[in-house]
């Protein structure tokens, strides 16, 4: 049995090293079921679609004063795989972009689709308007911000015209239609 693991383990990290982690694979029945029992019921992707890919981001919400009160200006923030590779960007629009092969998808919030979580901007479930290219974003139809850590807008009052930026976390997920 150690045996088995081993080669196992071994055929693994060979086919991360030689082939990469395939950005498109559909994830096991389980791991899917796994991700969606932990998600809450508002921002859940609906029936017939399959989640392709799942990004890690680092970056900051941009606040602006306007009329004496913080509103969110831009996001920017930088998407990394899960072995801590750097792939993709996120900005105003919200649009994601891969860097490493241009493809882009830009979303929009679906209405009440929302999770407020304490002391963090709400997780999100957003619908693709429009992609771009061939690669990583191909045809994205929904997009997830989720277990967000971080980047709410300052209490208090401002000054018209300031801005301020402050530090987020979240995990975004990818889904395509299901075939």
């Amino acid at each position: 049995m150690k045996r088995t693991g081993i080669v196992l383990v071994a055929s693994s990290l060979l086919g991360i090293l030689v082939g990469g982690v395939s950005s498109t694979a559909a994830p096991t029945e389980a791991a899917t079921s796994e991700a969606s029992a932990r998600v809450a019921p508002a921002v859940q992707v609906p029936p017939g679609h399959k989640i392709v890919q799942r990004l890690q981001a680092k970056g900051v919400q941009t606040y602006t004063c306007t009329a004496g009160a913080w509103k969110g200006l831009e996001p920017a923030a930088t998407l990394a795989d899960r072995l801590g590779r750097a792939v993709g960007l996120h900005s105003r629009g919200p649009i994601w972009v891969s860097t490493v092969d241009g493809s882009a998808v830009e979303a929009a919030p679906v209405d009440g689709a929302r999770n407020e979580v304490p002391g963090a901007v709400p997780e999100l479930l957003l619908k693709a308007k429009s992609t771009r290219g061939s690669g990583v974003f191909a045809g994205v139809s929904y997009v997830q911000r989720l277990n967000t850590k971080g980047g709410l807008a300052p209490t208090g009052g401002c000054t018209e015209g300031a801005q301020t930026s402050v530090k987020y976390e979240t995990l975004y997920t990818f889904s395509v239609p299901a075939l």
